[in-house]
């Protein structure tokens, strides 16, 4: 099974050797793997890799992902792909019916309340924390609402208020000497916020993976309207996976221990007051590729999937979405229990 090849070791270089890729640092052989069980590679911070090496990623269909040594994502390569031109009319085409947007976009809302919902209601049943049943509530409520939305405004404003009140009790899931106030992203001001940033761009980047492998464009969404150099569709499909991909994993992290305080240090301080050092970010991305690669029965199916697989199949169910006769409730979102 092929999986994702992550290049967190600063100063490292990764070369190709006929099929193999081969990491170094300063003469010193620390890796080398056959291409075939490489999915994708990562690239966080000072890593080089070589031209030749470059060429026969992209040329095998294994994408490129560049971030920052802390996880800002810079950018990625891809090789020619195939395109699927009647596929992408249909995106554009739902895309401008606003029946059809808003009624996909409310099974993308429902999905990422209902399961920011459950994710809580976890929590309440093991400790009893009246603010979180207050949440849970104050979620149910948010639920109600989506059904009476008319327009993507409303909804976002519904969605909006409903992850404020998700948040709201995270005070409350956390333990000492963890602190959280309020959801912040540019920049995250406290270790709570920086590993939440840092997850959703990981989910992003295998989200984004998906919608291109299927065919669709990432670009044009509908929850999150067009916008220059955003990934709409991308940041849809995310929203029901968030609680159950990303924030579960951050809760687990600093609740059981396995990143501490002295894993984040001050950062600069207007753009990034907090960052994490370079054993946190092992650690984090070991977590999150330990929960991708987690086997869940698929809920129509029955099958046994990977978190990863689960966002391949959810990205055909949306393209065969898009593709049939119906107002938008053809796509199946992924609701946990």
């Amino acid at each position: 099974m092929r999986a994702p090849l992550y290049l967190l070791e600063q100063g490292s270089k990764l070369s190709c050797q006929s099929r193999l890729l081969v990491v170094t640092k300063q003469g010193q052989t620390l890796a080398r793997l056959p291409l075939i069980q490489v999915s994708q590679v990562l690239v966080f911070g000072n890593v080089e890799i070589t031209t030749p090496a470059l060429k026969r990623l992209l040329d095998e269909g294994i994408e490129v992902v560049l971030l920052s040594q802390r996880g800002r994502f810079y950018g990625r390569l891809v090789g020619a792909t195939g395109g699927n031109g009647g596929l992408r009319v249909a995106q554009i085409l739902r895309s401008q019916d606003s029946t059809f947007a808003l009624h996909l976009a409310r099974h993308f809302v429902r999905a990422k309340l209902h399961n920011c919902r459950v994710l809580l209601q976890r929590y309440a049943r093991r400790q009893g924390e009246p603010q979180v049943q207050a949440a849970v509530e104050g979620l149910e409520r948010a639920l109600d609402q989506v059904e009476h939305c008319r327009t993507i405004n409303s909804l976002s404003g519904v969605e909006g208020r409903g992850t404020a009140v998700y948040f709201g009790a995270w005070k409350s899931l956390l333990k000492p000497p963890w602190h959280f106030h309020r959801r912040l992203r540019r920049p995250p001001p406290d270790p709570v916020n920086v590993l939440l940033s840092f997850g959703y761009t990981l989910l992003s980047q295998n989200i984004l993976g998906a919608v291109l492998a299927v065919g669709l464009d990432p670009y044009v969404g509908f929850l999150h309207q067009l916008q220059y150099n955003r990934p709409s569709l991308a940041l849809d499909l995310m929203e029901e996976f968030r609680p159950v991909v990303v924030d579960s994993v951050v809760l687990r992290c600093l609740n059981n221990g396995i990143l501490q305080p002295e894993h984040f240090q001050p950062g600069e301080a207007h753009q990034r007051p907090v960052v994490l050092v370079d054993e946190g970010v092992k650690r984090f991305v070991r977590e999150m590729e330990q929960r991708l690669e987690q086997e869940i029965q698929h809920p129509q199916t029955g099958e046994r999937v990977t978190y990863r697989r689960l966002f391949l199949q959810q990205v055909y169910s949306l393209a065969r979405a898009l593709q049939a006769e119906g107002g938008g409730d053809d796509y199946t979102p992924h609701l946990i229990r």
